[in-house]
């Protein structure tokens, strides 16, 4: 049987990985580039996994991350200040502090029983709560990020799939995956008003 805490800890490395793997080959335009009319945007998501974990692994079980960066402190910080890389902040550091939360994090979970009791300030008369409760929060946040990101990646260069070595996607070339996509599209089409 599976440590229950070590598969949730595994689930979450595997959404972190494939965040990560989004970013690489890009070029630094690539990562940066808002691709929805929201912004959303490869290294902002990535900046923006790191102040939601660091939050809710840390803070949240009185564990803060030592020195964190300014905009982690989201009363001050310019509205969505999470969410896109400024000039000074290179991707490198980005990943950096992304990678060095989860050092800070993967502690936390080390160290916790799931039954831990903490408190979500943010979320007011529902902030009590357990760490197995916020562990599998974390995890839906990371995966659902992780998705945005793979669409992204997909407009941005085509690449897309779960991870480099196993993609979890139908093994077709690139005609094939046309042709697929102009049925779906025909498909769509019949549903237009008007047609």
């Amino acid at each position: 049987m599976d440590d229950p805490k070590a598969t949730l800890q595994r689930y979450l490395q595997v959404a972190r990985d494939a965040m990560v793997w989004k970013l690489d080959g890009l070029a630094e335009y690539d990562l940066r580039r808002p691709l929805t009319p929201t912004g959303t945007n490869l290294l902002g998501l990535v900046k923006h996994l790191a102040v939601t974990e660091a939050g809710y692994l840390g803070a949240v079980f009185d564990r803060p991350l030592p020195d964190p960066p300014a905009y982690f402190d989201v009363d001050s910080a310019e509205p969505n200040a999470d969410m896109w890389a400024t000039p000074d902040e290179s991707s490198e550091w980005v990943l950096d502090l992304y990678r060095r939360v989860w050092a800070h994090d993967d502690a936390t979970i080390a160290e916790l029983a799931l039954d831990a009791p903490g408190r979500v300030p943010w979320w007011g008369d529902r902030g009590d709560v357990t760490f197995h409760r916020i562990l599998v929060h974390v995890i839906d946040e990371t995966s659902r990020h992780a998705g945005h990101a793979d669409i992204v990646r997909e407009l941005i260069d085509g690449a897309a799939g779960l991870r480099r070595e196993v993609p979890n996607m139908a093994s077709e070339d690139a005609d094939w995956w046309a042709d697929y996509r102009a049925r779906v599209e025909d498909t769509a089409a019949t549903f237009r008003e008007g047609v």
